[in-house]
C-alpha cells in the first residue's frame, strides 16, 4: 500500500480503538520469525494476537509468509469457513498468488515491507468489518504487470493529471471511500466527487474500478 494512505489508516484504527471495537486477531505461519514480526507490529497499534485455536466469529486470520502461496499453505486445512476474515501479508505478491488467495476467501493482502503496524491495524480492521482492501500494488500483480510498471513512470500518451488528481487515485486504489479520502486531503466529500468525476472523464474509463487498472495499467500510479 502506499505513503499517501497512512494517515488515513492510523486516525481509521485509532477511531476503532477508542469506540471500544473488539477485534480478535490469529496470526499463523510456518517461518516463526516471519510470525513473531507481524504479531510485534499487531501489539504496537494496540491489537494482542489470541492464542486460542478454534476461531471465533469475526476473527481475522492473519496468514504470513514469503509468498503467497506459502502463507496459504501455512493454514491448510484450516481455511476460514465464514466465521472469520482472512488477510495475508507476504513478501512477494505475484498474479497466481494473488488469485489464490481470493479463491481461498481473502479480504486483503498486505505487502510486508509495506506492513506497518498502523496499516496492519486499519487493514484488519476493514477485514472484520467484511469489506476488502487491496493495494495498487496488490493489484498490479493482479493485472499481470510488472513491479515496474506500478511506479512513476508513465506509458506515452497517459494523460498528465494534477497532483490532487493523483492523490485521490492513489487514495482510490488502496482501497478509500470519499469520505476517508477527504479526511486524509482535509477536504470537502463534494471536493472528492469532483475530482473523481474529472478524472474519470480524463482517464475514459466507468468507474471507480476501471479508473484503478487503468491507472496501474498505464503507469499513473
Amino acid at each position: 500500500m502506499i505513503a499517501t494512505a497512512a494517515p488515513s489508516a492510523t486516525a481509521s484504527a485509532a477511531t476503532a480503538l477508542r469506540a471500544g471495537v473488539r477485534v480478535r486477531v490469529r496470526v499463523r505461519s510456518s517461518d516463526a520469525t516471519a510470525r513473531a514480526v507481524v504479531e510485534a507490529k499487531l501489539i504496537s497499534a494496540g491489537l494482542r494476537p489470541a492464542e486460542a485455536p478454534d476461531p471465533f466469529p469475526q476473527d481475522v486470520l492473519v496468514a504470513v509468509g514469503d509468498t503467497v502461496e506459502a502463507a496459504i499453505e501455512a493454514i491448510r486445512p484450516g481455511l476460514p469457513d465464514g466465521r472469520e476474515q482472512l488477510l495475508v501479508v507476504a513478501d512477494v505478491l505475484s498474479r497466481h498468488g494473488a488469485l489464490q488467495a481470493l479463491r481461498a476467501g481473502a479480504r486483503a493482502m498486505v505487502l510486508s515491507a509495506e506492513a506497518t503496524p498502523e496499516r496492519l491495524a486499519a487493514t484488519i480492521h476493514s477485514a472484520h468489518r467484511g469489506e476488502g482492501r487491496l493495494s495498487h500494488l496488490a493489484l498490479a500483480r493482479l493485472l499481470d504487470e510488472s513491479p515496474a510498471s506500478a511506479g512513476p513512470g508513465r506509458r506515452p500518451g497517459t494523460p498528465t493529471l494534477t497532483g490532487r488528481q493523483l492523490e485521490v487515485l492513489r487514495l482510490m486504489a488502496d482501497g478509500h471511500g470519499n469520505e476517508a479520502i477527504a479526511a486524509t486531503l482535509r477536504c470537502s466529500k463534494h471536493t472528492v466527487k469532483n475530482v473523481i468525476y474529472e478524472l474519470m472523464g480524463q482517464l475514459q474509463v466507468r468507474n471507480r474500478a476501471h479508473a484503478v487498472a487503468h491507472a496501474v495499467r498505464t503507469g499513473l500510479i
